[in-house]
């Protein structure tokens, strides 16, 4: 994931033709194509790295006392997040999560079949998927909109509207951390505070357990393993039935 691929450039698929904008740019990496949208987002709303920091630390805190978590017993401070070196400026090292193996195993069937079984089932209200103007992986950097993620505003529309809940109903969330500051993008995206007062939404641990709005309690990729996102669905389950090791109330 930090090798740049130079011969992805000549390959005659939509990658390679993507590739060949990028790649002579220096956006040649996962890291590279976040800190375009990251730096663009601190100049807008005045983030800090300090302030992507915090979610650095609150997953590493709940992965501390997950047994299953990478980091196990390897919680970090904001000093040790700023200490870390330079990945691709402004993302450090400890703002990006790391590569894993391992598997997630998931059931999912009807309310009715769930309800007759020993474990007691956790419900999905609602599932959304959306796209924004000019979308482009992991960015938005061709929509003209240059302050967030708009397609993850599209589909918080469609869950909460499903749903039929409000983001004040919610006591804990699981936000993808594969890069820091997206997930204070998300929390703008989705609801919980207002576009671009993320920074002041997660001041004073609000992230943590015992915060306003605990995320990733088992550590999430940032802490607990990189598995594209299944570990937080299987977080959020254990989290609705009331096992996870950093419950919420």
């Amino acid at each position: 994931m930090a090798t740049v691929a130079t011969g992805a450039v000549t390959a005659p698929t939509t990658s390679g033709v993507d590739a060949g904008w990028h790649y002579p740019m220096g956006i040649a990496t996962p890291a590279a194509t976040v800190a375009m949208l990251a730096r663009r987002y601190m100049h807008w709303c005045g983030a800090t790295s300090e302030d992507f920091g915090r979610v650095t630390v609150a997953d590493r805190r709940h992965a501390a006392t997950n047994p299953h978590a990478w980091f196990y017993q390897r919680p970090v401070t904001l000093a040790e997040h700023q200490a870390s070196r330079w990945i691709a400026e402004p993302l450090r090292l400890l703002d990006c999560c790391q590569e894993s193996d391992g598997a997630v195993a998931l059931v999912v069937t009807s309310l009715e079949r769930a309800r007759q079984l020993r474990t007691r089932p956790a419900a999905v209200l609602a599932a959304a998927q959306g796209a924004g103007r000019d979308q482009f992986t992991m960015t938005s950097y061709y929509s003209g909109d240059l302050t967030g993620l708009p397609a993850m505003g599209v589909v918080a529309r469609q869950l909460w509207r499903q749903a039929g809940v409000s983001p004040g109903a919610i006591r804990t969330a699981v936000l993808y951390d594969h890069f820091t500051p997206y997930v204070l993008i998300q929390l703008e995206e989705l609801g919980f505070c207002p576009p671009g007062e993320a920074r002041h939404f997660i001041a004073g641990g609000a992230i943590e357990i015992g915060g306003r709005l605990p995320i990733n309690t088992h550590g999430r990729q940032l802490g607990e393993a990189y598995l594209h996102g299944t570990n937080g669905i299987a977080e959020a389950v254990r989290q609705v039935r009331g096992t996870s090791v950093k419950q919420v109330p």
